[in-house]
């Protein structure tokens, strides 16, 4: 029998301890679909690569998985976070298993991406919503029929060449045809994770910006009985929070019966929930019932405070309306995320600020989420950029870069300027994993410059020689360069961060020098530089407006007591390209100054827990990291909120 596995990767985050989200439902229901109980694909076996996996294994140790276990078949999920890395994961598999079919699909893959289609590496690529024809291409494959022509699908010919896509179908199949992959067991309850699930296919809205009026335009639903059905397993299975994925939650036919029906599965208030609402039709009675059905967190979309953007957009709507159902919602004691686009055609920065200003005279700014504008593929917006006249990058995250009222500098200066009216900063910061090595993990490794020798997480040390292009590193880790003099050993630094970015392109990796001198400008140049020309990946461009790279980062370390290191970390404090941290013993936390603009790294196994408590109170919490992981984790999860629930 032929073997299929599903990967779907997650969404990197932007600190080792932060959750990853990831729930692979979609490359779970492609599997479960193949084993419908009435009509199952015969002489095939699905299996889905665990999130346990997808969340911690670098790119060489994920490649040897998939290639040691040579499937004869392998799909690949495509999400704006993940593209890059799972087109870089299909090539190597196919470098070291020729035979394997690879397979793609998902948001990403449309006519209308030739970032993606231009791509090597896959066999055959589906378009839209998957299960009505990745059913019949799987018959076909296993028959070794012609795929020529086939319904959303393009495959590579002979000569390398990928195909045209076969016509495109809205899905229309109930959505009772297959079985939930929580129920055919390709999709396991984690009670540490979000629970992830559809109870709707399609939207109603056509905004411009959105993949969904693609997908379908018509709703599909699992019925209220079914429905139910699935919830009651979920929480017997041990969910704690639902993540509602329907497009637009409240747009369900007979919604009101619907969320009564929830609230009798959850009289006990065992799960919270969390779904996405069009503010039009929000009652307050309706409010009272999501309450009553367990939501505690809820998202509503403002977009902009421009009624003629939002008539641009198709978004409609009132901006009044929003802020209405938003502070009817919150008292209800739901949390929200409010969203504001940045840079949407016909907008300017003015509507920026005003967008911001409204939020915050109706007493909502501490749940606004402002972010730019992404053109992405597969929607009515990309059809129309030329037209439009937006700019945008042809690569994930497909960031906007200018638009007719909008230059690439008021694109940042708005996410600034929001920053500052609302006190906070709206996106991810990239935070170090600094923790001490630990056996059995392999996230960490410590090159001695002065001994010429490097020592893994494990305490196994090996030559310099060597380099470290062959070793095989977690999906976030850290490399550790202990010099003690820079100037000297920079261009091999240099050369051992190549070699390491070569090897895992896609890891998030931590580059720490120790200082033991000041470092001269040109040498700090010199590796900011070498960073920089390896921003090839959606986490590396995700802050590039900042100066930032998720990716990659450059991070110094000083020990607390070398005054010339403090005068020179003060200088550059304002750096975006590295970080600078000053090693702290435990036993020195009070003597730190609050009102400091600096960054720490908390020594020793244990901290006193006023202490703790004084650190969370009184520092910036970002700018705190500890070396015991125990520590970074709690501070993560406790502090930073990283925790996944």
């Amino acid at each position: 029998m032929a073997k299929i596995q599903f990967l779907q990767l997650p969404v990197p985050p932007p600190s080792y301890y932060a959750a990853t989200g990831n729930v692979p439902l979609a490359a779970a229901s492609l599997a479960s679909c193949l084993e419908s109980k009435e009509d199952p694909v015969k002489g095939i076996h699905p299996i889905v690569v665990s999130p346990e996996d997808t969340d911690s294994l670098g790119d060489k140790e994920l490649v040897d998985k998939i290639a040691k276990e040579g499937p004869d078949f392998l799909g690949l999920s495509l999400y704006l976070w993940n593209t890059e890395r799972s087109l870089y994961i299909a090539k190597e598999v196919k470098k070291r298993n020729p035979d394997t079919t690879i397979l793609i699909g998902g948001p990403e893959v449309n006519e209308d991406n030739p970032y993606v289609l231009g791509e090597e590496g896959y066999d055959i690529a589906v378009s839209g919503e998957a299960e009505h024809s990745f059913r019949k291409l799987m018959r076909s494959v296993l028959s070794k029929s012609s795929l020529e022509g086939l319904e959303n699908v393009a495959y590579r010919k002979k000569e390398g060449v990928l195909s045209s896509f076969g016509k495109a179908v809205a899905a229309d199949f109930p959505l009772t045809d297959f079985p939930s992959p929580y129920t055919t067991g390709h999709l396991l309850v984690d009670p540490k994770r979000s629970t992830y699930l559809e109870t709707v296919r399609g939207c109603k809205s056509q905004c411009t910006y959105c993949f969904y009026p693609k997908s379908s335009q018509n709703l599909r639903t699992l019925d209220i009985p079914e429905t139910i059905k699935l919830i009651s397993d979920l929480k017997e299975k041990g969910a704690r929070e639902l993540v509602f994925l329907d497009p637009t939650f409240n747009h369900r036919p007979g919604f009101e019966n619907f969320l009564d029906a929830i609230a009798e599965v959850n009289s006990d208030g065992r799960m919270s929930m969390f779904a996405e609402l069009r503010s039009e039709g929000v009652t307050p009675k309706l409010a009272t019932k999501l309450r009553k059905a367990g939501f505690t967190r809820v998202e509503l979309g403002l977009q902009s405070v421009n009624e003629e953007t939002l008539k641009r957009v198709k978004r409609y709507g009132s901006p009044h309306k929003v802020a209405e159902v938003a502070k009817m919602l919150a008292g209800e004691g739901m949390e929200l995320l409010l969203d504001l686009i940045i840079g949407l055609p016909g907008d300017k920065p003015d509507d920026v600020e005003r967008g911001i200003h409204f939020f915050l005279e109706h007493g909502l700014g501490e749940w606004v989420q402002a972010f730019p504008l992404s053109v992405l593929p597969g929607t009515a917006m990309r059809r129309d950029a030329e037209k439009e006249g937006l700019s945008f990058m042809p690569t994930p995250p497909y960031r906007i870069i200018e638009t007719p009222t909008f230059s690439p500098r008021d694109l940042t200066e708005s996410l600034y300027f929001a920053e500052d009216l609302l006190e906070r900063r709206l996106d991810e910061f990239p935070r170090p994993f600094l923790c001490d090595p630990e056996l059995t993990r392999n996230d960490r490794i410590d090159v001695d410059l002065k001994e010429s020798k490097i020592t893994n997480s494990n305490r196994v040390i090996f030559s310099l020689e060597k380099g470290l292009s062959e070793w095989k590193g977690s999906r976030h880790h850290s490399v550790w360069f202990h010099s003690e003099n820079l100037s000297l050993d920079l261009s091999q630094i240099q050369s051992l961060i190549g070699e390491r970015i070569t090897s895992e392109p896609f890891c998030t990796i931590d580059f720490v020098i120790e200082l033991k001198s000041p470092p001269k400008p040109e040498e700090v140049t010199k590796l900011v530089t070498q960073l920089e020309s390896k921003r090839n990946s959606y986490l590396s461009r995700t802050l590039a407006h900042r100066g930032e790279n998720l990716q990659h980062r450059l991070v110094f370390v000083f020990d607390e007591n070398r005054k010339d290191l403090k005068k020179w970390r003060d200088k550059n404090i304002n750096s975006t390209s590295f970080l600078v941290y000053e090693r702290i013993n435990n036993q020195n936390i009070r003597k730190l100054n609050p009102s400091k603009e600096a960054f720490y790294l908390i020594e020793g196994n244990e901290v006193d827990s006023s202490d703790f408590e004084f650190l969370k109170n009184e520092m910036d919490p970002e700018t705190i990291t500890f070396a015991a992981r125990v520590l970074e984790e709690r501070w993560s999860m406790e502090v930073l909120g990283y925790g996944e629930l």
